[in-house]
C-alpha cells in the first residue's frame, strides 16, 4: 500500500497589517484541513511584508522570539486544533540586536519540533537581507513529523546545492522552501533549480512564493508555487503567477525509495573527494 501524504502550501499577498495576515493564513489552514491536508507550509516571513526591499530600522519591529513569540504560540494552537503539521516562517529575534530569517516546524499535536534558520543571506538591490538577518547557525535539521521527515530551506538558500544535499542525507522526504522572489530577477530559475534539487536528492520539494507588489518596494512577487516529485515532475498544476492560491496535492512517499534505487546518487557519492570544495 502506497504511503500517501496530502500536503499543502499557500501563496498570498500582504494584507496591510499583521493581524489580518495571520488571520488569512488561519483561514487557509482550516481550508487545507477541510480538504484532508496533513501538512501546510507558509511563505517567507509570512506574517509581515517583505520589508527587505528597503533598509530601515523600523522593520526590526516585526521580529519576535521563536518559539515563545505570539505568532508561533498561536500557530501551535491552530496545529493542535486541526491536526495539521505547520511550517511557519517568521522574523526571529534571538536576543536584542540579533535576528534571523527562521521557520518553525510544528507537529500535528501542536508540539514545537524546532526551527531552521536561513543560511545564505543576499545583499542586492531589493533584497537587502544582510541589514536584517544573521546567517543561520543551526545546520540543516530534519524534523520527524506526523507525516514523515520534513526539512526546510528558505528562498535564496535554493541557489546553493550543499544544503539540499544535507537535508537528503538527514533523511528528508519533503523539503519546504518558503520564498519571496520577484519576477524580474529569478522567474526562469524558479522552475529550474528546485525540480533539479528534487531530482539530485530524490525527495519532494514544496516551493512557495509570494504574489503581488508591496508597500516597501516595487518588486513584483510572481507566485507560481508548486510541489515537485523526486523525478523532477510537477505534482499537479503550478499555481497562479498573480493570484492568491492554496495548493493541495497528494505525495506518494514510496516514490522516494523507487527513485533512489533507480538513480543511486547516494550510493555513488564521493565525499572523500569533496574536501577541496570546502577549502576554496
Amino acid at each position: 500500500m502506497s504511503q500517501i501524504v496530502r500536503a499543502a502550501l499557500v501563496q498570498t499577498r500582504w494584507t496591510g497589517d499583521q493581524e489580518s495576515m495571520i488571520a488569512l493564513h488561519e483561514r487557509y489552514a482550516r481550508e487545507a484541513a477541510a480538504q484532508g491536508a496533513k501538512i501546510l507550509g507558509f511563505q517567507e516571513v509570512f506574517n509581515s511584508p517583505y520589508f527587505c526591499q528597503v533598509q530601515d530600522p523600523e522593520h526590526y519591529r516585526w521580529a519576535e522570539p521563536v518559539p515563545d513569540g505570539p505568532t508561533v504560540r498561536r500557530m501551535r494552537e491552530l496545529a493542535r486544533e486541526l491536526g495539521l503539521v505547520l511550517v511557519v516562517p517568521v522574523y526571529e529575534e534571538d536576543q536584542p540586536g540579533v535576528y534571523y530569517n527562521t521557520a518553525a516546524v510544528i507537529d500535528a499535536d501542536g508540539s514545537y519540533l524546532g526551527k531552521y534558520r536561513k543560511h545564505h543571506i543576499p545583499q542586492v538591490k531589493g533584497f537587502w537581507e544582510k541589514y536584517y538577518f544573521k546567517p543561520g547557525n543551526l545546520g540543516w535539521p530534519v524534523f520527524d513529523t506526523a507525516v514523515g521527515k520534513v526539512g526546510v530551506y528558505i528562498c535564496y538558500d535554493r541557489h546553493f546545492p550543499e544544503g539540499w544535499r544535507a537535508l537528503g542525507l538527514g533523511g528528508a522526504q519533503i523539503v519546504y522552501n518558503p520564498s519571496a522572489t520577484s519576477r524580474s530577477l529569478s522567474a526562469y530559475l524558479w522552475q529550474l533549480e528546485q525540480p533539479a534539487a528534487a531530482v539530485a536528492n530524490a525527495y519532494y520539494v514544496a516551493a512557495i512564493n509570494r504574489v503581488g507588489t508591496e508597500e516597501y518596494g516595487d518588486n513584483d512577487f510572481y507566485g507560481s508555487s508548486y510541489f515537485v516529485d523526486p523525478r523532477g515532475r510537477f505534482v499537479g498544476e503550478v499555481a497562479s503567477d498573480k493570484e492568491e492560491e492554496l495548493v493541495v496535492r497528494d505525495l506518494d512517499l514510496d516514490l522516494i525509495e523507487q527513485v533512489r534505487q533507480q538513480w543511486a546518487f547516494y550510493r555513488d557519492r564521493r565525499p572523500e573527494a569533496y574536501g577541496p570544495l570546502t577549502e576554496a
